[in-house]
């Protein structure tokens, strides 16, 4: 390699960052940062706005509550950087407080989200029969089977989940998958470049690692 490739490299490396995962001061980062490693990917975690202006794919993972995850990303400066890059065109991926945060409100501490998507995010009911929170596997059923992020896995796959609230969306459409927990909610959300799941596919085995490589292959 001459010096000429070398720096042209070092250079390309530097202005794309093909995955960076936002660090908002919580969620389950080393998780999925070993999931992508896992699969030959190379990631970055970083809280810096020019990271996330220059990253080619973004992961916005979630383990916390709803307010605390929008006041980090008002703390550090995230909120214009990350809704630029919703709407440019580039992959999104959100886990769990990833999708949530996505919405204009949620019953979690009366919050404001970023308001992507119409709608609100709500508490599970007790009164449904139904343990809150909701944790462990359950299946996933695929509405959207075209998409690009499940491809090759099977409708009805298993997936772990660990939340208390779920995402209604105004409009049902964007709703690629639902899943049944005493009530049928979305499980899965897509439009555009933007992919989100409740659920945790870092932590969800085969079925998780092949939705992440798909993410990887958008």
């Amino acid at each position: 390699m001459t010096r000429g490739e070398k720096e042209f490299r070092q250079q390309k490396a530097f202005f794309n960052m093909p995955i960076v995962i936002v660090d908002y001061g919580m969620g389950n980062l080393a998780s999925v940062y070993n999931a992508l490693k896992f699969l030959g990917e190379s990631a970055k975690i970083s809280e810096s706005p020019s990271d996330i202006e220059k990253a080619d794919k973004l992961v916005l993972p979630g383990v916390g509550a709803f307010k605390d995850t929008i006041l980090g990303l008002e703390k550090r400066g995230l909120v214009e950087p990350l809704t630029k890059f919703l709407s440019s065109g580039k992959a999104y991926l959100g886990i769990c407080l990833g999708l949530q945060v996505l919405f204009e409100t949620s019953e979690e501490g009366n919050a404001r989200g970023l308001g992507i998507f119409k709608g609100k995010v709500k508490r599970f009911r007790k009164e449904d029969g139904i343990k809150v929170p909701h944790i462990g596997w359950n299946s996933v059923k695929l509405k959207a089977h075209s998409l690009k992020l499940t491809a090759g896995i099977k409708d009805g796959s298993y997936f772990y989940f660990d939340h208390s609230y779920d995402a209604e969306p105004d409009d049902k459409s964007v709703v690629a998958a639902t899943t049944d927990y005493g009530v049928s909610f979305a499980s899965m959300l897509h439009k555009d470049n933007i992919y989100a799941v409740q659920f945790h596919p870092e932590r969800s085995q085969e079925s998780g690692l092949k939705l992440l490589k798909n993410f990887i292959q958008l």
